[in-house]
Parts: C-alpha cells; structure tokens; sequence
C-alpha cells in the first residue's frame, strides 16, 4: 500500500533557473511542484496518476521512490516512511523510468541476472521469476542480443524486467508506454494487469486516457503540482459532463 498525505515539493530557483522559466518567475526564489497531495494506492488495485507534461507526475513518483525528500507531508509505502526508513522502502518497492540507462553492452537476461544478484535472489526464484516476466513482455526473442541493438520498445520492456525482477510489493512506472508502438505498449499493459491479478499495488502515471480506461481502478488528475481529481475510475465515468475523458480532463483543469 502507498499512503500519501498532505505532500509537497518546492524546488529552488537559482538565477539561471528565473532567467530561463522567464518574467514571471524573476523574483521567486522557488517553484512548487507539488502542492499539498493526498490519496492512497491500494494492493491489488492500479491506481493511475494523469496529467501533461510538467503537472507534477515524475516529481511524486521520485518521492515515492526515495529518490527526492518531500518539502512537507508524507509517504508510507508498506508501512515505511519514505524518509525515515528509505532503505526498507526500497526493498518493497520497484520503480520504472524512462530516463534510468542501461547497459549497451550486456543482454536483457545479463541485466536481470545483475540486478536479481543485487537483490540476494536465489537462482530458482529467479529463472521462474525471469521466465515469468520474459512470457508476458515476449523478451524472449531478444533475451540474448546487446542491448544496444535492441529497439526503443526492446529497451523499455528489459528496463521494467530488471526493475521488477526481484517481486516487489508495490509497483510504480512513470509513463511505461511512452514513445512505444502499439505491440510494446500492449504487452507493457498486460504486464501491470499482471500485477494486479498478483495482489501488487501498482501506481503508474501517463498522459493517455485510454490507458486508464483500460487498467485502472483508481485515479486521480494532477495540474500544475495540485490534484484535481482523486476517486474511483467508476466515480470519474458517473461524474462525466464531457463527452470523453480527453475532453473532461481538459475541462476539469481548465476550469480551475
């Protein structure tokens, strides 16, 4: 389980920062990213973070994952608070980005075998947790190519394998599907409804509103750092004054 409450992150400006954000931004010595957020993620269920580009997304995940310290409130995943108690939270956690590199000289099975190591897998669990995750993300073509001859699609799925390799409690992936083609993103999706069906928390943000429509249970709308939004997918539909979820999302931000 993933509780958020009360969250924020403000960011320093330095001068080059004012300058580029420009006029606006002159005399502020900080930028709120996220601004007093709360909602919960519940095991055995996805819960989808929407929003464009810069609403805060990326921002709440890090914190999620230990990777930024909140400016206030808190996090507690599996019962840990991110903070004090970042290390035990790490080891529950499993978390995918775009922007984590790999390396271009091993294979996809090298690169889950290393990072399986690092997690003190033993070598049974492993080869059935490999097998597993190769069988719904179709990795098994390519298991033993360079990974830097893979495909943007090839790369992300070994990027989610090595990441969640070790079988996490709580899931969290940031925009999985970005620049995929439909086959990759397809297989990414089955993967998170995998998670679900084994009792895992999942927490993903992205950009699509089909992808929510698909695979969530739960969701809430981020904007400009603040949640406009947070309930139950069924919630969303009953509450609907547009006739898509494009056009509802667009509306309901707009609109404050």
């Amino acid at each position: 389980m993933i509780e958020i409450k009360s969250l924020s992150k403000a960011f320093r400006l330095t001068k080059q920062h004012r300058r580029e954000l420009g006029k606006s931004f002159k005399d502020k010595k900080t930028i709120q990213a996220v601004n007093d957020i709360s909602f919960t993620c519940k095991p055995g269920q996805i819960f989808g973070l929407i929003g464009p580009n810069g609403a805060g997304k990326t921002t709440t995940l890090r914190m999620v994952a230990t990777m930024l310290k909140p400016t206030k409130g808190s996090i507690i995943v599996c019962g840990y608070d991110t903070v004090h108690h970042n290390q035990q939270v790490r080891k529950q956690i499993g978390f995918m980005t775009g922007q984590t590199a790999l390396y271009d000289r091993l294979t996809p099975n090298e690169m889950v075998q290393y990072m399986a190591e690092l997690h003190g897998m033993n070598k049974e669990k492993f080869l059935k947790r490999r097998e597993k995750l190769f069988d719904i993300l179709d990795m098994h073509d390519f298991s033993n190519r360079r990974i830097a001859r893979l495909s943007t699609g090839m790369k992300q799925k070994t990027s989610i394998a090595r990441t969640i390799i070790h079988d996490p409690e709580v899931m969290v992936f940031d925009e999985p599907t970005s620049g995929l083609d439909v086959m990759s993103s397809r297989a990414i999706m089955n993967l998170i409804r995998s998670c679900k069906d084994d009792g895992k928390t999942v927490l993903f943000s992205t950009h699509r509103m089909g992808e929510i429509n698909q695979v969530c249970d739960d969701l809430a709308i981020i904007y400009k750092g603040k949640l406009f939004f947070n309930g139950s997918l069924e919630q969303f539909k009953s509450e609907m004054t547009q006739p898509t979820f494009e056009d509802e999302f667009v509306f309901r931000v707009e609109e404050n």
